[in-house]
Formats: C-alpha cells, sequence, structure tokens
C-alpha cells in the first residue's frame, strides 16, 4: 500500500470539499491533522469510522487535531452524508484520485473472493510542521478513535 512512512513530509494537496470549497494542507498548518481515507461514503463500515469520530470530536480538538476525511466520492454524495450523520469536519471529494494517489492509498482490494482496485481505508496523523506523525492502517471502525489518540 502506502510507500509514506512516519517522519516523512505529507504530500501536499488542493482539493474541493463537500461544499466546493478548497481545501489545502497548508490550511492546517500549524495544527495537527488526521486525514483519514475511507472507499466509499453511506457503506457501514465508514460510516461507523465517520460517526467515532464524530462523537469523539470534542476530544480531538482538546488535543489540537483537526480531522478531514477523503474519498472519490462525488461533492454531492459526501455533503449528503454528512449531512445525514451531522459529521462536523470536512470531507474531500477527491474524484480525480490526487490526494488518494499522492498518499498511496489506491491499489488492488479482495472482497468476496473478488479482486478491484480501490481505496485502501487509511489514516495518517500529520503534525503542525506538516510531517508524518503516524499511519494507522487496520483501522477500527468502530474504535477508531482510541487508535489515533492513544
Amino acid at each position: 500500500m502506502t510507500k509514506l512512512q512516519i517522519g516523512d513530509k505529507a504530500p501536499s494537496f488542493e482539493a474541493k470539499d463537500e461544499n466546493g470549497e478548497t481545501i489545502k494542507l497548508s490550511d492546517y498548518e500549524g495544527k495537527k491533522l488526521v486525514l483519514f481515507f475511507y472507499p466509499k461514503a453511506s457503506t457501514p463500515g465508514c460510516t461507523a469510522e465517520a460517526c467515532n469520530l464524530r462523537d469523539n470530536y470534542q476530544s480531538f480538538l482538546a488535543k489540537g487535531y483537526r480531522v478531514l476525511g477523503v474519498s472519490a466520492d462525488s461533492p454531492k454524495r459526501q455533503q449528503n452524508w454528512r449531512n445525514k450523520h451531522d459529521l462536523p469536519f470536512s470531507l474531500l471529494a477527491d474524484e480525480d484520485k490526487k490526494v488518494i494517489n499522492a498518499f498511496g492509498v489506491w491499489g488492488p482490494k479482495k472482497f468476496m473472493g473478488r479482486e478491484y482496485d480501490g481505496i485502501h481505508r487509511a489514516t495518517f496523523i500529520i503534525d503542525e510542521a506538516g510531517f508524518i506523525e503516524n499511519i494507522i492502517t487496520k483501522v477500527k471502525t468502530k474504535d477508531h478513535t482510541s487508535q489515533i489518540l492513544n
């Protein structure tokens, strides 16, 4: 999967969020960022992960973290999902997969005996200076907050 390692400079990115606003990595300079990649909005695992982060959002803010989700879904799909589940963080609609590819989370997957290319669920913790502090590839969707904050 990703070739990025802890200590690497996070790839610079720019993409539109669910509202069509441009979000860049540089917007988070001086702040810690939880950048989580998920396969598809509105699916059970992705919803469990996003809602776990939502339910603990104040803990992230208290520890100086900002949270940003990324998938290849359309802005409309992202917006509907965000509104339906009251998600307090932005979701990048990376339809051209520039951010996804920069972080190396696109590749071959297997599901129910079928092989296909898709987004590997992964979370990158980026420090205030833009360096990768941690990479979580074995995401526990229902308890992701504890993986990040512990």
